[in-house]
């Protein structure tokens, strides 16, 4: 009975597998698939607190590839953002800034980030679709996100971000920075930890944490214990 099904099974997936063959409509949506497939961009998301290093790290990175021989665009999704230690390859303070939104609409620097990033999800069709189309398929961007930590833990703006990158055919990963002397006090250990496991639920994306400036660390017995 068993071997019945399964040999009834087989008759029908080649069945269908022929249909597909002998229809145009199908064999093209099955070209159509495999194309998209296959030709994508690469984005990792650079998040964490205030100060937890992502543009050192950014930067760091950026130097890497180049005495590597390989080739990354790094981009600034901080409105407030001045100085750079990068080549910015895209820049959301040529769509708005911080400074222009408090000055316009008296808001403080938190409200004003958040409304900034808020009008970039606004045009996420207009000025970011009209930028990534000046980059290949497989092209490398990283993305310097703000440090305001309700971006990654209850406001959408961000996840909306990656969700229009994967439309776009990006593959897309986070990476979470996380100040290392968090790491000798329990109550701001237990608290990164709790914001590093909100934005990865939050984002839904694979996502590595990484601990930074280590160097700052002064007694390193206090890591141990």
């Amino acid at each position: 009975m068993l071997f019945e099904i399964l040999e009834t099974f087989h008759s029908a997936i080649r069945l269908c597998f022929s249909a597909s063959l002998n229809n145009p409509t199908l064999a093209q949506l099955q070209t159509t698939l495999t194309v998209s497939q296959v030709t994508m961009g690469y984005a990792q998301l650079v998040i964490g607190p205030a100060g937890s290093g992502k543009s050192t790290y950014c930067s760091s990175l950026y130097e890497h590839c180049v005495a590597s021989r390989r080739t990354i665009h790094v981009v600034n999704l901080d409105p407030a953002a001045e100085n750079f230690e990068y080549p910015v390859a895209m820049d959301i303070r040529e769509l708005i800034s911080l400074d222009d939104v408090m000055e316009e609409l008296g808001l403080g620097p938190n409200g004003g980030l958040v409304y900034c990033m808020e009008h970039l999800e606004d045009n996420l069709d207009d000025w970011l679709t009209e930028e990534l189309d000046n980059y290949l398929d497989d092209d490398y961007l990283v993305f310097d996100c703000p440090g305001q930590i309700e971006l990654y833990s209850h406001v959408p703006v961000l996840k909306n971000f990656v969700e229009h990158l994967k439309r776009k055919n990006f593959s897309v990963c986070a990476v979470y920075l996380l100040d290392s002397q968090f790491m000798t006090d329990v109550t701001k250990f237990i608290s990164g930890c709790m914001a590093c496991l909100s934005a990865m639920v939050q984002l839904e994306l694979p996502h590595v944490n990484i601990l930074s400036k280590m160097d700052l660390v002064t007694n390193k017995k206090d890591l141990d214990e």
